[in-house]
């Protein structure tokens, strides 16, 4: 997916990375808050497109279910964080599940009282779900 976002724009990319910088103001207790959209200059609506961009890009990428995930993501690399989060916990949960059905495989011996047609349906089980 990363070649998928940087083909359009390069720049995109480093905008999901780095964040997009969504253009702030100061109110009077000195807090940063999203600035009024009447009040962009030219470079705020260059970043805000920008982010637009990219947000589009990951939607036209991604199926409903993951859409779901990321619908209220405000910026690119909010989405971006939260799909790579989804992912590397599920690989984690794969490689998991394998390692314990290679420890199975390697450990696989026949038990006390079972015939040779319920050990071989076991040893079946455990290679197929490998």
């Amino acid at each position: 997916m990363i070649i998928f976002i940087q083909n359009p724009d390069y720049n995109l990319w480093d905008l999901i990375v780095d964040g997009p910088n969504l253009p702030t103001s100061r109110n009077e207790n000195n807090e940063q808050i999203p600035k009024l959209r009447s009040s962009y200059n030219d470079e705020d609506r260059r970043r805000v497109q920008m982010n637009a961009k990219a947000k589009h890009i990951i939607i036209c990428a991604i199926n409903s279910s993951e859409l779901n995930r990321v619908s209220s993501c405000v910026s690119a690399k909010e989405m971006w964080d939260r799909l790579e989060v989804t992912y590397e916990s599920t690989n984690q949960v794969k490689e998991a599940k394998i390692s314990m059905l290679v420890q199975d495989y390697e450990m696989f011996t026949m038990n006390e009282n079972e015939d040779i047609k319920s050990m071989f349906t076991r040893f079946t089980n455990i290679i197929n779900a490998l």
